[in-house]
Formats: C-alpha cells, structure tokens, sequence
C-alpha cells in the first residue's frame, strides 16, 4: 500500500509542476488561482511522502518520489508546455525511468 501511495506523491509532485507553469502563463485572479492549486498539491504531496517513509527506506522513497516527479514534469513540459523533445532529452528520460524500476526492484 505504501508503494501505491508514494505513487500517489509523485503525481501530485507532477501536478504540483504543472500549476506552477500555469500560475507562470497567467496575470490576476487566474494567477492565483493556479498557485493556490500548487499549494495544495504541494502539501499533499509532502504529506504522503511523510507517511511513507515511516515505512520504506527513506532513500528509496525519496529517490522514486523524485524520479516520478522529474519523469512527470519532462513529459508535462513536452506535452503541455511545448518543450523539445531531444534525443538526449529522451535517453536520459528512459534511464531515469530504469533506474526508478530498479530501485523499487531490489528494495524489500
């Protein structure tokens, strides 16, 4: 369950990315709006990481959480925000994104 849940704080570490760049793009009431957002997805985030890490290996955690969060935010500035999506870019994605599975492998 804590897996699912340090899943959970990655993705809102995302969308935390995300309402950033958003807030970022806008002017007046929108603006904060978008960064209210952020603030909320940042405690959750923070929150369930908290949780989690009661239970499995700090670094692992810490390291998958970031992972997810990074992975999340190339694919949300290629995606949403129009950022290129260089060879290297994506490579390094990739062994980002092994290095993630790899950890969750040989953690108990």
């Amino acid at each position: 369950m804590n897996w699912v849940l340090l899943i959970i704080a990655g993705l809102f570490e995302v969308l935390f990315v995300f309402f950033l760049g958003k807030a970022k793009e806008s002017t007046g009431n929108t603006m904060y709006l978008w960064y209210t957002a952020f603030a909320i997805s940042l405690t959750l985030s923070m929150s369930l990481m908290i949780k989690v890490t009661k239970t499995l290996p700090m670094g692992t955690a810490y390291a998958v959480w970031t992972g997810i969060g990074a992975v999340g935010s190339v694919a949300l500035g290629i995606l949403v925000f129009k950022e290129p999506a260089t060879f290297w870019r994506l490579l390094f994605l990739t062994t980002l994104i092994g290095s993630i599975i790899g950890l969750k492998v040989v953690s108990h």
